[in-house]
């Protein structure tokens, strides 16, 4: 277990941003044929990020990196949202990752981990990993929920029993009545109770971030050379269409960006390079696609 460290605003800031190079180092060696480029950027109402895309690479078509660390005036939407009535400052800060691939037998992966402050006092954390394979392996499946629980476990025994079913259900697609792949952990809202419960927390999420990279850069070089034809492909575009479907409609995280003002080519970096529709679109009996689908659910105990 990481050793627990001092949880303040700079500290976690700096873990956050160290983090994002760790990553991006990790992937540009595993991709093997492009690098990040990366784009800074500055809030007009306060603060700024890294945003750091990688497009056309061996295995990754198109990946996001993106920190932040941004502050001022809450919205009214968000304080509608913490049940506040008086104006007040937040601060916030983290790390968001979403890698599309080239190859439909690599998943599309997530990862999220942030930190939230009010002046008020309040103070959280969340985040959280989930996956998105276009075809479902069902072995995959399962090692890397194994690998998100041994994370988990390391931490408190009970966090992987209660953020695994709150990734199916923040990731699942009401219009669609499914999953939008076979979800992970997620968290939110994890507030302290004092400081050495503040450290605790924050070497979880330590922990959690720090686990992306091995997980992501296993798959690429387990998946990247399986083979695919032009029916997997458009099979791929149409998940990805899927993806985008949530993240536009359902997504938190895009919506606060949005409503606070947050940079919009950053906030949409992990929409896909292409994705497709095709009105009612009918998988064939007994075809891959359909068992896909049909894992696509709630409750599946991968673990």
């Amino acid at each position: 277990m990481m050793q627990e460290q001092t949880a303040t605003k700079e500290t976690i800031t700096t873990f956050f941003r160290e983090l994002q190079d760790r990553i991006c180092q990790s992937l540009e060696a595993a991709d093997g044929g492009a690098l990040f480029r990366e784009d800074e950027w500055h809030r007009p109402g306060g603060g700024g990020g890294r945003s750091r895309l990688l497009t056309n690479g061996n295995v990754i078509e198109k990946g996001g990196v993106g920190f932040s660390a941004v502050h001022g005036e809450a919205t009214e939407a968000t304080l509608r949202t913490l049940n506040l009535t008086e104006p007040a400052e937040f601060y916030a800060t983290g790390v968001s990752i979403v890698l599309h691939p080239h190859n439909p037998g690599m998943p599309i992966i997530h990862m999220n981990v942030r930190y939230f402050e009010m002046s008020t006092g309040h103070n959280w954390f969340g985040g959280g990993i989930d996956l998105t394979p276009h075809y479902v392996n069902r072995d995959d499946a399962r090692w890397f929920h194994q690998s998100l629980k041994h994370v988990c476990d390391q931490h408190d025994p009970e966090y992987y029993a209660k953020f695994k079913p709150w990734a199916d259900d923040y990731f699942y697609i009401p219009h669609r009545q499914e999953t939008r792949g076979i979800g992970g952990i997620f968290f939110d809202y994890l507030k302290p109770s004092d400081a050495s419960h503040k450290a605790r927390l924050f070497a979880f999420v330590q922990a959690v971030g720090n686990a992306f990279a091995p997980i992501y850069t296993h798959f690429m070089h387990q998946n990247r050379h399986l083979p695919f034809g032009e029916r997997e492909k458009n099979w791929q575009l149409l998940r990805r269409g899927r993806y985008v479907e949530f993240n536009l409609v359902w997504d938190r995280g895009t919506k606060f960006g949005l409503e606070t003002n947050g940079r919009t080519e950053s906030i949409l970096m992990s929409m896909p390079p292409q994705a497709n529709w095709i009105y009612d679109f009918r998988t064939e009996a007994g075809s891959p696609e359909e068992q896909t689908l049909s894992l696509l659910k709630k409750g599946i105990d991968w673990a």
